[in-house]
């Protein structure tokens, strides 16, 4: 099962208490997933999903808030996967005038449906719009590949509405166009989350922000891994060209011949190679602190220099 459909399977099982909710999740589904077929005398709205629980879902709560059945046809597709898709038929006149009345639609138009007017005044309407949306042309990634959601409609205004009702919650849409579809996406985990919140799918939040927590972690180690291993790859690289150029300068001026102070750490670094610079500054005497450690070392480095460039010129 995808996450999309794990989503929209809680979602259908939202219930709606109050009848403004009712009519906001249907004006949802009709402006968001319609298509419309006309004849000389008729016109009609049809909702196609592949979603049986969708599909029921809207049947009965049309026959609830308006006491009409919409008609319903099954198909199933002639293609490998056998795909059954539902159609949600608003053939009757009595269903499109109420439709039309309840949500202030002027008209329909060949292309298009223009909502005119229209408001979702109530805070739980526009929930349930938002829901209706996202059950009808809506889809979420799996969180362990990426972070997107999207809601696809062929209605510009439907995606205007979602970019208007999701402003005031703080969420950043973005609209594109895409295959004749106006499309709203989300690409912020953070306000995914919110938008599940927001539409009441509180369950795949959870599962969302589980995954996220987990490549969040995941992440988290990865880098202070790289971190690690690099500063463990710095400190090799250059205890190892400590020891090449204190070698040079035994084997050239002689160890024995260095001021006191660089004699000590000379042959500290070059019995103890591996150690790290504060383990070196602990074993003198006195005891030396890692940034005194490293200027000592600074300075053989330098005399190491000095006898390269000398024996260039020779």
């Amino acid at each position: 099962m995808s996450f999309s459909t794990l989503v929209k399977d809680e979602l259908c099982r939202v219930e709606l208490h109050d009848a403004c909710c009712k009519k906001s999740e249907i004006f949802g589904v009709i402006l968001a997933g319609n298509l419309f077929s006309y004849e000389k005398n008729s016109r009609n709205v049809k909702v196609v999903t592949e979603n049986a629980a969708f599909a029921r879902r809207i049947y009965s709560t049309v026959r609830r808030v308006y006491g009409l059945s919409p008609e319903v046809s099954i198909r199933r597709s002639s293609k490998l996967k056998k795909h059954i898709s539902y159609s949600i038929i608003f053939a009757s006149m009595q269903i499109i005038n109420k439709l039309l009345y309840d949500f202030e639609i002027s008209a329909f138009n060949e292309n298009d449906l223009f909502p005119m007017n229209t408001t979702l005044k109530n805070v739980c309407c526009k929930k349930s719009f938002l829901r209706a949306a996202f059950l009808s042309g809506g889809s979420v990634s799996d969180p362990e590949k990426t972070y997107h959601l999207e809601i696809a409609t062929r209605n510009k205004m439907c995606t205007e509405i979602i970019k208007e009702i999701l402003k005031d919650y703080g969420i950043n849409v973005k609209i594109i166009t895409r295959k004749g579809n106006y499309v709203a996406y989300i690409k912020e985990g953070e306000n995914i989350v919110d938008f599940l919140n927001i539409i009441g799918a509180h369950g795949a939040l959870m599962e969302f922000e589980n995954v996220r927590i987990l490549k969040d972690m995941r992440n988290s180690v990865n880098r202070i891994v790289n971190c690690e291993t690099a500063n463990l790859e710095k400190t090799v690289n250059a205890a190892v060209r400590q020891v090449e150029n204190i070698k040079l300068i035994q084997s050239t001026l002689g160890i024995g011949n260095l001021p006191e102070n660089l004699i000590d750490i000379a042959n500290l670094r070059l019995e103890y190679s591996e150690l790290s610079l504060k383990e070196l500054g602990e074993m003198l005497c006195p005891k030396l602190g890692k940034s005194g450690v490293n200027h000592r070392l600074r300075k053989l480095d330098e005399i190491a220099d000095k006898i390269r460039e000398r024996s260039k010129t020779l």
